[in-house]
């Protein structure tokens, strides 16, 4: 088996493990959870979502949120659904953005209103505007393996938001399975033909561990060659628009695996371990 001298872990605990939590998390609170991260040695973290707090009441501290990162010195990660969050993700100088286009076309119209080619179309002038301003581009891969309304997941469907990302820019892409469902077998055989199709392109595994397979779903991307993965302290989050999709793979279980099997992380475990409990505190579910 095929294991990569170094794993890059990106914590995404702050943005996608907290944004569904139905109860106010304290500003203060997060910046907590932030700073205690960094300290743990975490390079990339996704912190927050310019998102309209109408649709998510969670991130409505994005600027505070922004500010404080960059107080910190840290490298991070900021959601940008759309054209406007953008705009306020540039003013609060944010480093990294990302933007969420679902394989499924079910699952756009159930989320956006929008059908997968239409999501594509708006990210265009986004990728430009982000590319001008020198940002580094994060293109997510929503619903990239199942989907709660659509069922099955074909590669084709994959492969033309892949594509478009490509041809748009992107930086990274992050090929998710949003509500859980995927196994080993698909998943390898799903990453093999996207590294075939696109050697030259830096992909990312995001896995939620619905059916407790996420460990299993890392392996078997590792021996398609990714050594890039999501993860949240705590195993928090969930998808608000994914019924039943829990939460995503745990951070400090992730590590435990990958640096028992000899990777490389620059992430202290032990720091890691004590953070847990407070990561989790700040979740009513």
């Amino acid at each position: 088996m095929y294991f990569p001298k170094e794993v890059e872990i990106i914590e995404v605990g702050p943005r996608d493990g907290l944004q569904n939590e139905p109860i106010a998390i304290p500003t203060e609170k997060k910046k907590e959870l932030i700073s205690r991260l960094a300290k743990a040695g975490f390079s990339r973290m996704e912190t927050t979502s310019f998102v309209h707090p109408k649709w998510v009441p969670q991130m409505a501290d994005s600027e505070e949120i922004a500010h404080f990162c960059k107080e910190l010195g840290i490298n991070y990660i900021a959601l940008t659904p759309n054209l406007k969050a953008l705009e306020r993700a540039i003013s609060a100088e944010v480093p990294q953005m990302a933007v969420f286009v679902g394989a499924s076309s079910e699952f756009n119209k159930k989320n956006i209103n929008k059908t997968t080619s239409e999501s594509l179309d708006e990210c265009e002038p986004m990728f430009a505007k982000a590319k001008k301003e020198g940002m580094f581009i994060r293109a997510y891969i929503s619903m990239a393996f199942s989907c709660p309304f659509q069922g099955s997941v074909s590669f084709e469907e994959v492969k033309e938001v892949c594509d478009r990302f490509i041809k748009l820019g992107a930086d990274e892409i992050d090929v998710g399975d949003t509500n859980g469902q995927a196994n080993p077998q698909l998943v390898y055989e799903r990453f093999s033909r996207l590294r075939d199709l696109y050697p030259d392109t830096t992909f990312v595994g995001h896995f939620h561990d619905t059916r407790k397979m996420a460990l299993a779903n890392v392996v078997a991307s590792m021996q398609a060659g990714i050594s890039k993965f999501d993860s949240s302290v705590g195993g928090l989050g969930g998808c608000p628009y994914s019924p039943g999709a829990t939460g995503n793979v745990s951070t400090e279980e992730l590590l435990d695996m990958v640096s028992s099997m000899g990777c490389q992380t620059g992430v202290d475990f032990n720091e890691l371990i004590k953070i847990s409990p407070f990561a989790k505190s700040l979740s009513t579910r």
